[in-house]
């Protein structure tokens, strides 16, 4: 039972991991993110962008049921899920951020149109859409992730802020 409003910000946030809508995270889930992000731009599994964006996601996977899959069934619930987010990462958002690293990483190669290692706010609300961020509301966490105002969205931009989406309760 989620008894706090942090706990139910939380808990609201399990949905975007929950690709499938199944009710648990797994390994699925990740895959499922993966592939949408590379049909969104075109890309192929086999690519090198792709291979990286799958071992990105795999990588995502394993660091978060390492964290939130308390009964080892390589599934998370939504309660292994916010007790994880309340216990284990509040206190340390960036432990989740090197988790995500490699995932938020190889999305940004994919989409980066000109190999600069950032993806144009556009772009990344592309992203956003394709993991499953409603159109109305893509556009404008696109643009709030640019933080430095210069039209693009590096990995020292994402990174910190997917932590923080998912670890604090603003």
């Amino acid at each position: 039972m989620v008894s706090s409003e942090y706990e139910q910000r939380i808990a609201a946030r399990f949905a975007t991991f929950d690709q499938d809508g199944n009710g648990y995270i797994d390994r699925g889930d990740f895959s499922a993110a993966a592939k949408a992000v590379l049909a969104e731009f075109g890309a192929t599994a086999r690519s090198d962008k792709g291979q990286a964006l799958y071992g990105g996601a795999e990588a995502l996977w394993q660091g978060m049921a390492g964290i939130a899959d308390r009964d080892g069934d390589q599934r998370i619930t939504r309660e292994e899920f916010v007790t994880a987010a309340v216990k284990r990462l509040r206190d340390n958002p960036e432990r989740f951020a090197e988790i995500a690293r490699p995932f938020l990483h190889a999305a940004l190669v994919v989409a980066d149109d000109d190999g600069d290692g950032a993806a144009t706010v556009e772009a990344t609300e592309r992203v956003l859409t394709a993991l499953g961020v409603p159109e109305e509301v893509a556009g404008a966490v696109a643009a709030g992730l640019d933080t430095d105002a210069d039209g693009k969205v590096g990995e020292a931009e994402i990174v910190p802020a997917f932590a923080r989406y998912f670890t604090v309760p603003e």
